[in-house]
């Protein structure tokens, strides 16, 4: 049995960190440094399930047009909201939760987006991802906010061994440091949009294989004089 490499997070963030700034940025978080508002960061998060960042955000894109607030929602018929919104996954429920989030916000909370995942979790559409990454991008607040990305980047570096996102989400919540938790998640999907890829990830030139354990990472993807 081969033993693990110890994880250096410390490390292994400020690497993340310093790819962030060489690719794209996700979108959610595009949407909140161009707007700063989050309403539209509600929104996208929202669209942004199981949908390329870059399908989310043209949809955005066309959404905003027409709704920039909780009344335009309101006042905006759900087929209207659904054509604007297509192609992004699950677009006709995505919509129908749209439609219902002004009535929702307004008789949960006074016509104000919380800024709690306890509290967020209570609108249509908000998991516990959506309602994690909203605290972390429109508040600034601390959120551990797991998507495929950082379940998979978190196993394959041997930092977690879990099976399902909410397993590594509560993992995170007790090992990861409080101070890495607002931007972990934007750090991880950028990395593992472009270099920790769900199939064929690019371990050969990815910055991080020193640190990294490549837990179930097939042996074709390893640099050979690296092996393990």
């Amino acid at each position: 049995m081969i033993k693990l490499k110890t994880i250096d997070i410390n490390r292994i963030y400020t690497i993340v960190n310093g790819e962030f700034d060489k690719h794209h940025m996700p979108v959610v978080d595009l949407i909140q440094l161009q707007t700063n508002d989050p309403f539209k960061v509600l929104v996208t998060t929202i669209l942004s399930a199981r949908t390329k960042d870059e399908t989310t955000s043209a949809a955005a894109k066309r959404l905003f047009l027409k709704v920039n607030n909780f009344e335009d929602l309101k006042k905006t018929p759900v087929a209207t909201i659904q054509s604007l919104i297509y192609p992004v996954g699950f677009y006709a429920t995505k919509a129908r939760h749209l439609k219902q989030l002004p009535e929702a916000i307004e008789t949960l909370f006074n016509g104000t987006i919380p800024d709690t995942v306890e509290d967020l979790i209570k609108l249509p559409g908000v998991g516990r991802k959506t309602a994690n990454l909203v605290v972390a991008v429109a508040f600034d607040k601390p959120a551990v906010c797991v998507d495929v990305h950082v379940h998979r980047i978190c196993n394959r570096l041997g930092y977690v061994k879990t099976k399902t996102p909410f397993e590594t989400e509560m993992k995170l919540r007790e090992i990861l440091p409080v101070k890495y938790w607002t931007t972990f998640n934007s750090y991880l999907v950028s990395f593992g949009q472009n270099t920790c890829r769900p199939v064929n990830p690019k371990c050969g030139e990815c910055p991080l294989f020193a640190l990294c354990n490549r837990v179930g990472v097939k042996t074709k993807y390893i640099r050979k004089k690296d092996s393990l």
